[in-house]
């Protein structure tokens, strides 16, 4: 399974940026995808999930309200809808793929890993 995460920019403050991330391999809608982002000097830490196996999404609180996590399942793309962005977004966005686990918040619960996008926003 390859993830190929794009989307990411430069935006302003209350602005908005849409990520896509494409998933090559079978059996792409009993995956649970999820994002991840790094901000510099940080550890990386979940943003949202969307999970096959409870058929729900699940945000941290910090962007509960303003991102939507998404899946095409025709098209093997998972999104992730940024709104209302915060210069506290500035980040590295990684997509993620697992599918043994029913609430995956965990970085150590995915098995495979996009490359990363940089999303920054400016004040």
């Amino acid at each position: 399974v390859q993830l190929q995460a794009s989307g990411g920019g430069l935006v302003q403050a209350g602005g908005s940026l849409r990520l896509s991330c494409a998933v090559s391999g079978r059996s792409f809608s009993r995956y649970n995808m999820g994002w991840f982002r790094q901000a510099p000097g940080k550890e990386r830490e979940f943003v949202a999930a969307d999970s096959w196996s409870v058929g729900s999404t699940d945000y941290a609180d910090s962007v509960k309200g303003r991102f939507t996590i998404s899946r095409d399942n025709a098209k093997n793309t998972v999104y992730l809808q940024m709104n209302s962005l915060k210069p506290e977004d500035t980040a590295v966005y990684y997509c993620a793929a697992e599918s043994r686990h029913r609430y995956p918040r965990s970085q150590l619960e995915y098995d495979y890993w996009g490359q990363g996008t940089l999303v920054t926003v400016s004040s």
